[in-house]
């Protein structure tokens, strides 16, 4: 159990009244996404409060959520409800999602200048630059499109895809099929009449180079590959 001074508050409004719990933040997020966290660990005290800083102990529990249980309580207000964060958490949950933002980008996008791959350092000094806000709790996709819209103006940036054939020899084709399928958008398979295969996928053009290092790799180098468009 987390000490009463390190907890942060959980906060669920339901029915016009308003619900807090003391919990460890972290576990509490944790607990939130899923993962296997035990919300006896979660809790820093066993208490359904009104106002958790002054103490006010809430009052209807059981007609609002059908059980005084306070574990089962508990469990709905933080699944349903807002965790605080403490500024060192924020600021983490912020770091870590800007990089996953930032190597998103720099595997979907290129510059048109070059038609190369835009080094991370680059995407993340225009991001400063562009005084870009990151939200922690929004997903990588929703975030990508708004991040190239700020920056475009400081780095040329332009998303392009590019469509390569991959012919692989019988041996390596359920291997090299099943990587595609994981990795690249298939726009077609064709299994021809000695056991190999051809594949045309489509892939970012900044993930081109790690794709077909990847692939070549699988086959020991032995796959044609042609870039269509």
């Amino acid at each position: 159990m987390v000490k009463i001074e390190d907890a942060v508050i959980a906060r669920l409004k339901k029915d016009n009244k308003v619900f807090e719990i003391l919990v460890d933040c972290e576990k509490a997020l944790d607990f939130k996404k899923g993962k296997s966290v035990s919300i006896r660990d979660v809790l820093a005290v066993e208490g359904i409060f009104k106002d958790a800083k002054k103490g006010e102990k809430a009052s209807g529990i059981k007609d609002v959520f059908g059980t005084d249980d306070v574990f089962a309580i508990s469990e709905k207000i933080i699944k349903e409800g807002e965790i605080q964060l403490t500024t060192e958490y924020r600021r983490k949950l912020v770091e870590d999602k800007k990089k996953q933002i930032i190597d998103a980008i720099s595997k979907k996008a290129i510059d048109p200048r070059t038609n190369l791959p835009i080094p991370p350092t680059r995407i993340e000094l225009a991001m400063e630059q562009a005084r870009v806000h990151i939200d922690p709790f929004k997903s990588i996709d929703e975030q990508v499109k708004s991040v190239i819209d700020a920056i475009k103006f400081i780095l040329p940036i332009k998303i392009e895809k590019k469509k390569i054939q991959i012919i692989s020899p019988v041996q390596y084709s359920s291997r090299i099929l099943n990587f595609a399928q994981r990795h690249c958008e298939i726009k077609k398979e064709e299994w021809l009449n000695d056991g190999s295969l051809v594949l045309l996928i489509e892939i970012p053009a900044g993930t081109m180079g790690e794709v077909l290092s990847e692939i070549n790799k699988i086959s020991g180098g032995k796959i044609e590959s042609k870039i269509i468009e």
